[in-house]
């Protein structure tokens, strides 16, 4: 068992059938989950994965714009 991190909602998962990466469904909000930990069992949603990925990118597009400040200032 899983909770859904959208609706709270319970969904039933086996386990040893899913792996990381894999996409479920719940069953009450019909939410598209990624399975990102196996043991325990933990899912998010792919909306939560691109949020990250975009933080992640626009804090590497900022540092990559200080350091060509920096580069100018020489």
């Amino acid at each position: 068992m899983v909770t859904c991190p959208k609706c709270e909602g319970k969904i039933d998962v086996d386990e040893e059938d899913v792996d990381e990466g894999d996409t479920i469904s719940c069953d009450e909000c019909g939410a598209d989950l990624r399975v990102v930990g196996t043991s325990p069992l933990e899912v998010e949603s792919p909306e939560a994965v691109e949020e990250e990925e975009e933080e992640t990118d626009e804090a590497f597009l900022e540092e990559e714009e200080e350091e060509g400040d920096e580069e100018d200032w020489k």
